[in-house]
């Protein structure tokens, strides 16, 4: 490539969120960011019926996806990214995609999802189960105690437990509950490889969600042996499901096919870089590679990654790679299940309506109606503390039958009070998994944001006076986009390596806030009462809200239960309660 074709080459990104995919086309050069687009799911999130099939209720904890959702996102974000940003296509030298995890597609052999085949469309287990498909938390259970008995290492990779988000437990709920669609099932795919898979032709496991969701380590997955004392049906998961070819990140996992390049408009046979984790490749994307910096992708959940040089165990984290987030590192992760969800549940159906009426005349959204209000109280002012599990808990406890909670309401508290609250919840759940790896010997030294929530500036100073730690932000607002444009860069050959591609094309600003000492104090205090009710709801003192989970388990499968958005019939006994109830009132 001459000097006059590097400086006009150009690369795309294609980022898959929870609602939808986004592509940025960036300047290999010096990674700017020249056009973006976004295209929404049309199916969303599947969490209380198939859409599909309406009427078809679906039990709780359950989040599908179909995954011709994700075809369209080639179709119609990509080419118009490449519209937005002017250039012509013919300088496109290579496509990265990255994907949120774990998120998976079952498939026949050529990857067909079998959703897609007739006599599977009205069977859940056919289709995608997203990262947040939390229902296989019993087979996530029994994976744990039975990796415990046996004593077997690879568990304590993952802070001692496997999350029932992952391909495992997934895989076995599948098993367990649809033998048939299991049995049909030839490959138990990661949508971050199932999009590659349409893009090149080529199935290749990336090696970032093989080693931190699909157990895999030391160049082994777990043994026959094992899977089939989790179930007999079970043994063959591994050789028969989930096994194959594992490409490292930033190298070519292929070259983009005929079809694929009428779907984008891209040239064909350009570089396809091997797929990786929306978290995981926005670490480049920040140029913040080096040990002790801890990448927080903060949206509906938060991902924290970051890179060591040695191996360490740390309680409740999600795992480590060798590999995971760079080559020739230990890659660390951990996680919150909720965060941007939880504000977006509050804001939406716990807010009166006159919040929103005040918002809508002064031209803000809830959130910043909210946010305004609680920045001008002192700290603890609001007599609150929350605990941040309303999805469970992904680290330290790794816990999804846990559930959210506010202690210290009061008739005076005010809607400001407990968003505030929740704020400061999240940010305590960051400073434990903080605190749990340097307790293991994996010292933070800088938070470095990324994700939509970096805009909220009382969130991230918020985070810096309740962590003590120097917090950076990412410089741009698309980083898993950029992230994968720079593994792309890297694997059409512009750059040697994904650190030489951060080097050149990732940026943040560095220490943008810093902790308070005085806040930071303060905040030390409701952190005490924030632990107390971590480990007492969170290490056995109370199973309260497993109970609970139970409990609401059993109503909803109660026989006569009204299939989603119908109505609820009234009977005579409903009526004479609901009089009673209205002359005690009244």
């Amino acid at each position: 490539m001459d000097q006059s074709s590097s400086q006009r080459a150009v690369v795309v990104g294609v980022d898959y969120g929870t609602l939808s995919g986004r592509a940025v086309v960036v300047r290999v050069a010096d990674g700017a960011e020249l056009g973006s687009a976004v295209h929404e799911y049309r199916h969303a999130v599947m969490d209380r019926a198939l859409s599909a099939h309406a009427g078809e209720a679906l039990p709780p904890d359950w989040a599908l996806q179909v995954p011709a959702d994700y075809v369209e996102v080639l179709r119609q974000a990509v080419p118009a990214a490449v519209a937005a940003a002017g250039v012509d296509p013919a300088d496109v030298i290579g496509i990265g995609t990255d994907f949120t995890a774990c998120t998976m597609v079952p498939t026949t052999s050529d990857g067909t999802p079998l959703c897609e085949l007739e006599q599977f469309a009205a069977r859940p287990h056919a289709y995608v189960k997203l990262w947040k498909h939390h229902a296989a938390q019993g087979q996530a259970d029994r994976i744990n105690a039975l990796a415990h008995a046996r004593g077997e290492e690879w568990i304590a990779r993952y802070g001692g437990f496997i999350s029932s988000e992952w391909e495992f437990a997934k895989g076995l709920q599948v098993l367990e509950e649809d033998p048939e669609v299991y049995a049909a099932m030839e490959h138990w795919v990661e949508a971050a490889d199932w999009i590659v898979w349409q893009l090149t032709g080529r199935y290749v496991r990336n090696a970032c969600t093989a080693g931190y969701k699909g157990i895999y380590q030391d160049g082994a997955y777990p043994t026959e042996d094992f899977l089939a004392a989790l179930n007999p049906g079970f043994a063959g998961f591994v050789r028969e499901k989930v096994e194959h070819e594992i490409g490292q990140l930033g190298h070519r996992a292929g070259t983009l096919s005929a079809r694929a390049a009428a779907w984008t408009g891209l040239p064909e046979g350009i570089a396809v870089a091997v797929g990786n984790v929306d978290a995981h490749v926005t670490a480049p994307a920040a140029d913040a590679l080096e040990p002790g910096q801890m990448v927080a992708i903060m949206g509906t959940s938060t991902c924290h990654v970051m890179n060591g040089e040695t191996l360490a165990e740390v309680p409740g984290m999600c795992g480590v790679v060798h590999g995971g987030i760079v080559e020739g590192a230990w890659g660390y992760e951990a996680g919150q299940s909720g965060v941007g969800d939880i504000f977006g549940w509050y804001a939406a159906h716990q807010v009166p309506a006159e919040y929103a009426d005040e918002a809508r005349r002064r031209g803000v959204s809830v959130h910043e109606l909210l946010t305004e209000r609680a920045a001008a109280q002192q700290i603890g002012e609001h007599g609150l503390i929350a605990l941040d599990w309303h999805s469970g808990n992904r680290s330290v406890l790794v816990d999804h039958e846990l559930s959210g909670l506010v202690l210290g309401l009061t008739l005076t508290t005010r809607p400001e009070d407990v968003y505030r609250a929740l704020l400061e919840a999240t940010a305590f759940g960051t400073r434990t998994i903080v605190e749990a790896f340097a307790g293991a010997g994996v010292p933070v030294t800088e938070l470095v944001v990324a994700g939509g929530l970096l805009k909220n500036r009382f969130l991230m100073q918020l985070y810096a006076d309740v962590t003590g730690l120097p917090l950076s932000v990412i410089a741009s607002e698309q980083g898993p986009a950029l992230g994968s444009a720079i593994h792309a860069a890297v694997a059409a050959g512009a750059h040697p390596d994904v650190r030489a591609g951060a080097a050149a094309m990732g940026r943040r600003i560095a220490a943008a806030y810093t902790p308070d000492e005085d806040a930071a104090r303060r905040y030390d205090a409701l952190y005490a009462e924030y632990r107390q009710l971590h480990d007492h709801f969170g290490r056995g003192g109370s199973d309260v809200m497993h109970r609970l989970r139970r409990i609401r388990r059993e109503a909803l499968a109660a026989p006569g239960r009204p299939a989603p958005g119908e109505p609820v019939p009234v009977g005579t006994d409903g009526a004479e309660r609901a009089a009673r109830t209205a002359e005690v009132v009244s």
